[in-house]
């Protein structure tokens, strides 16, 4: 089996990658974590395919409308920037989203594991199930294949 792959924001192959503009098309959940007195200062959210990222103080806790449970961290300053509040709780992606296939930096190998260092903390991923995103400030995630074309669609 080949050795992961690793990838950061810094990695030179993103300036080989061809990252396509896309762009959020459904409502979400989204709750501030702000820890009251006494509360752990960060929590561990768990990934759907196995994986732990970091929410710290002032980070959003965002989901998907009909999977509340799959939850994920996204950064403050991050947040402010590429979403808008609709209503209380739930909130719209308003900024395009870069996505490219993740086997596109593996070589076209579908079963390569790779290493993804986001805002969060690493995610490791099989590159045939994920495309790789990229944001605002640089920062980098795995994006699950099957919601591009419904949840993500091209930006004209």
């Amino acid at each position: 089996m080949n050795k992961t792959v690793r990838i950061t924001p810094e990695d030179a192959i993103l300036k080989q990658l061809e990252f396509k503009p896309y762009r959020s098309t459904v409502e979400r959940r989204c709750e501030r974590f702000l820890p009251g007195p006494g509360e752990p200062e960060r929590i561990e959210i768990a990934t759907p395919w196995g994986e732990s990222l970091t929410a710290k103080p002032g980070d959003y806790l965002v989901s998907e409308l009909d999977k509340p449970d799959d939850t994920w961290p996204v950064d403050g300053e991050v947040f402010e920037k590429t979403y808008l509040i609709a209503r209380p709780g739930i909130c719209i992606k308003k900024a395009i989203t870069e996505l490219v296939p993740l086997v596109d930096a593996t070589g076209g190998d579908p079963d390569q594991r790779v290493t993804i260092q986001t805002m969060e903390g690493e995610e490791t991923v099989r590159a045939g199930d994920f495309y790789l995103a990229r944001g605002v400030k640089g920062e980098i995630w795995a994006y699950p294949r099957e919601k591009i074309g419904t949840i993500m669609i091209p930006a004209e």
